[in-house]
């Protein structure tokens, strides 16, 4: 039965992110603005509905009050395609740091670019990091926030963490809070995996790291209130789904 379930809302999620890339693609040649709208009132919404009514994957936000629409850096644990996708259903028109080859993908790139995103080329070093901080002035500018993974890429419940140092070039330079985001998604919907796994997915806001700490200060600071926090909801997970242990990392010794 659940790989049946999981079958249905991988057929049906990906085809509502499929239509929704095509559409802005097309949409976004004539107004980039109107594909903010489109994608996070519309076609994200869609898709959350599908998570929770096919694959049983409920979405709970907390920390509410620490949001701010128009403002902000938005850092956060990345262990699954869910924060792609739903985060901008609460944050409305944030923009995301991601890998500048995603760009090039058919429609899927093209949505992206013209959505605002902030794309960064890995392998260029210093340059790489001068464009992102370019394009991410340009977002805040527009009164956007901005999401960042300081990891760069996905990791398992509980695996070693590995902040890189994108986001402190970010919260110096931009001169805004960065808000910590700590989730548990990779419980029900794990890295390269077929299977979705209900139960509840937590986005938890922290208080902001208000601007004026030192690179090492911030992040120190970061790292260990995201993973504290993460730690506590993956407790709060296990205790709540034990069957749901197994997607913990090999590096947890719990």
């Amino acid at each position: 039965m659940l790989v049946i379930r999981s079958l249905i809302f991988n057929i049906c999620g990906y085809s509502i992110i499929a239509m929704g890339c095509v559409f802005n693609s097309l949409l976004g040649a004539i107004s980039p603005k109107a594909t903010i709208k489109t994608w996070n009132y519309f076609f994200i919404p869609v898709f959350v509905w599908a998570l929770e009514h096919i694959a049983g994957i409920k979405i709970e936000i907390r920390g509410q009050q620490y949001i701010n629409q128009d403002c902000g850096i938005y850092a956060g644990k990345h262990e699954s395609a869910v924060e792609t996708f739903v985060l901008t259903k609460y944050l409305k028109k944030a923009s995301y740091v991601l890998k500048k080859e995603l760009i090039y993908i058919p429609f899927f790139g093209w949505a992206q670019a013209f959505y605002g995103m902030i794309p960064v080329n890995r392998s260029a070093g210093s340059a790489a990091m001068k464009g992102m901080l370019r394009r991410a002035l340009n977002v805040s500018q527009a009164k956007r926030p901005i999401i960042i993974f300081p990891e760069g890429t996905r990791k398992a419940p509980e695996q070693k963490p590995d902040y890189k140092p994108g986001v402190a070039l970010l919260y110096q330079h931009l001169n805004i809070p960065v808000i910590p985001i700590a989730s548990n998604t990779g419980f029900f919907w794990r890295r390269n995996s077929f299977m979705r796994y209900p139960g509840k997915i937590v986005f938890e806001f922290l208080p902001p790291i208000e601007p004026g700490l030192n690179k090492q200060e911030f992040m120190t600071k970061l790292q260990d209130t995201i993973e504290q926090k993460c730690h506590e909801l993956n407790m709060e997970t296990i205790q709540k789904y034990p069957h749901l242990k197994k997607m913990l990392s090999s590096d947890y010794q719990g």
